[in-house]
């Protein structure tokens, strides 16, 4: 026990991290391959940990960028949301603590690139966010993780700036239910010069926009920016049926 202790705490130490209960840490670098190899031990992976701390990621950038934006829709705000903790970003962050190399790990995991795979660095993360979520609270998250998230969301706003609305629909739902959008003319109207076309934009079953334009396209992306300004109609953490 004292050396698994040990090793969290070295981690902590290169991090300047404190926790009341060390062992909640140890769980949130203990990846499951290092449980299957060592059924002995009586202590659970990072998974219940990992969710938690996805949670608190949504709710603590949610807070953040209500009060940094004043101004934005709730379309904006959301997509500058989901470019902040989309995985690539929050491995990004676990690499700048060496997150990776600090996990308890089975060997075949690690002997295929565990460490350094990206969906394992961004659950480390969340884990290590509901850890210390539940150890110190949300004033020592947010000191935690402000500094990564102010640090990248000049290019966040770039991003979301450069791309079109289709574009940005799509990273979203991708991100929040894992479904990519669809989209739908329902009704094409007046003279072949001087068509106006309606096009609906769906997230699975859901209709979260329609548009219209002299062109498919142009309804198209105005659909989608208006999926954009009702996300928070339609983007649940639930998923809906992906068949659909």
């Amino acid at each position: 026990m004292g050396d698994y202790l040990e090793h969290v705490k070295e981690f902590a130490g290169r991090n300047a991290l404190e926790f009341w209960d060390w062992t909640l840490l140890r769980t949130a670098l203990t990846h499951r391959s290092y449980l299957n190899e060592h059924p002995e031990l009586d202590w659970e992976d990072n998974e219940r940990l990992e969710y938690l701390g996805d949670a608190v990621l949504d709710f603590l950038l949610a807070e953040y960028l209500f009060h940094q934006f004043p101004q934005a829709p709730e379309g904006e705000l959301t997509a500058l949301r989901a470019a902040l903790v989309r995985r690539e970003t929050l491995a990004q962050f676990a690499l700048e603590m060496e997150l990776g190399q600090a996990l308890f790990m089975g060997h075949g995991e690690v002997e295929t690139g565990g460490r350094d795979r990206p969906a394992t660095l961004c659950a480390g993360f969340e884990a290590l966010v509901g850890a210390f979520y539940l150890d110190q609270g949300m004033a020592s998250v947010v000191s935690l993780v402000q500094p990564f998230m102010a640090r990248e969301l000049g290019a966040a706003r770039a991003e979301v700036a450069d791309k079109d609305p289709k574009s940005r629909l799509q990273e979203l739902a991708q991100s929040a239910v894992g479904v990519t959008p669809r989209y739908r003319t329902v009704r094409a109207e007046g003279p072949d010069h001087a068509k106006t076309f309606t096009v609906e934009a769906r997230i699975g079953e859901t209709i979260c926009g329609v548009g219209e334009g002299p062109s498919k396209q142009i309804a198209a992306q105005r659909a989608a920016a208006e999926a954009l300004t009702q996300a928070g109609l339609w983007a649940k953490p639930a998923a809906p049926d992906e068949e659909a």
